[in-house]
């Protein structure tokens, strides 16, 4: 199957600037493409990881992609999908971001990948003021860039000129890889249709209308609810096991809902279409296994954290169905946990009523009591029945924490000072 056909199989393009140009370009031969993401922040959430999933298709394909990390344009900022200028960072930050997406981009595609990384700031930072308004400035019509979607949206609310010039810092882009690297593809959200045509634009009018490039958008993702995908009630999934655990990624895939499932086993997996046919035959007359979910999260869980992060991830998941909590270790625990409420108290013994008070369990001595003499009330996983234990801090998970349950799935840290 040719990747362009593989692509609209699964439901991944939104625009071309010409398919049938650019099914025929890929099917005779390799090409090298690439997409771009700004450093404005230390790490990618995953719906930055739609536009790398269908560059790792490529690459595996055959195609050779190209991951540009604008670190100049990151220090501009890009005015698509918002109302208001961005906040500037430094280029301490920027350089900071740089360097932790460039990390992240290597493990995703992994070190023995046919992918190359560049940095848009080695050729942007070499192009004076002059050289920028004689070579390129002069090649565009400000009558064309306000009509495109990305600056016709910011108007009413004003643009400064900084932001304005982003678009043709973009065509720069596509005309400099199109020059150095014969890149003839670029890849993008659907809010960057303006920036990648205007890229075209700008090298056909260099180099010639014949000259052979393409743009390709991938779709705006919804959940059937049709609210925006990628965000929990805690905020983003991050792809940094610092900001979001494997554990808590792996359950924000195995959470998604019957309706969405298929729909992201195309997007972010690489099964096969049998492979995902037969999953949605399941979720249609075997939904209450979920086998589709489980194979969604462990698929994007493994390409994103590794197999190492996908076993545990899984443990923690078990041991949690089974209410075996002791069966974590400290690290295990404290993904499993990470976002539960929380509060501090002095390690010492101490009476079972008194730590659901300390650790905000329960708001008095009575309801504690009940608690505890209904068997709602659980210890590191051991069920708590006696009003007059005393519990030890320092008797499990290396004396950092204790963990309590109340109930089925109301969970609390008590952490030790």
């Amino acid at each position: 199957m040719n990747i362009i056909d593989e692509l609209k199989w699964r439901d991944a393009i939104n625009q071309t600037t010409d398919e049938e140009g650019l099914k025929k370009l890929t099917s005779e031969k390799q090409i090298a493409l690439y997409c771009g993401v700004d450093p404005t922040g230390d790490s990618m959430h995953i719906g930055h990881l739609i536009p790398f999933m269908m560059m790792k298709r490529f690459e595996l394909a055959g195609h050779h992609p190209f991951i540009l990390i604008g670190g100049a344009t990151g220090s501009i900022g890009d005015p698509s999908g918002r109302k208001t200028e961005r906040q500037l960072q430094t280029m301490e930050q920027v350089q900071h971001n740089v360097d932790a997406l460039t990390k992240q981009m290597q493990l995703l595609f992994g070190g023995d990948a046919n992918v190359t990384m560049v940095n848009n700031f080695d050729w942007l930072s070499k192009i004076s003021l002059l050289d920028f308004l004689r070579d390129y400035g002069k090649l565009v019509n400000i009558n064309t860039m306000l009509a495109k979607d990305i600056v016709a949206s910011r108007l009413a609310n004003g643009i400064s000129f900084t932001e304005f010039t982003y678009q043709i810092l973009q065509s720069v882009d596509f005309w400099t890889l199109h020059h150095q690297h014969n890149i003839q593809l670029q890849i993008g959200g659907g809010d960057q249709w303006g920036n990648i045509t205007a890229g075209i634009d700008l090298i056909h009018k260099i180099d010639g209308a014949d000259e052979e490039v393409y743009g390709l958008t991938i779709p705006l993702m919804l959940k059937a609810d049709g609210t925006k995908f990628g965000k929990t009630a805690g905020g983003a999934v991050w792809l940094d096991s610092e900001k979001t655990s494997p554990y808590e990624f792996y359950q924000f895939w195995l959470n998604q809902d019957d309706r969405d499932v298929v729909k992201y086993l195309k997007f972010f997996t690489f099964l096969t279409k049998e492979e995902i046919d037969d999953l949605h035959e399941k979720v249609k007359t075997q939904p209450e296994k979920r086998e589709a979910q489980i194979k969604l999260a462990e698929e994007v869980t493994r390409f994103v954290h590794g197999e190492e992060d996908l076993t545990e991830a899984k443990k923690i998941t078990e041991s949690l169905f089974q209410g075996d909590i002791k069966a974590l270790s400290v690290k295990e625990a404290e993904q499993a946990f990470n976002s539960v409420p929380s509060a501090t108290i002095e390690n010492e013994l101490i009476n079972i009523v008194d730590l659901l008070i300390a650790a905000e369990v329960d708001s008095s001595k009575r309801q504690a009591r009940e608690d505890v003499n209904n068997g709602a009330i659980y210890i590191n996983g051991e069920r708590i029945t006696d009003i007059e234990t005393v519990i030890d801090p320092s008797s499990s998970f290396s004396g950092k924490f204790i963990v309590i349950r109340r109930g089925k799935k109301n969970y609390f840290l008590a952490k030790i000072k």
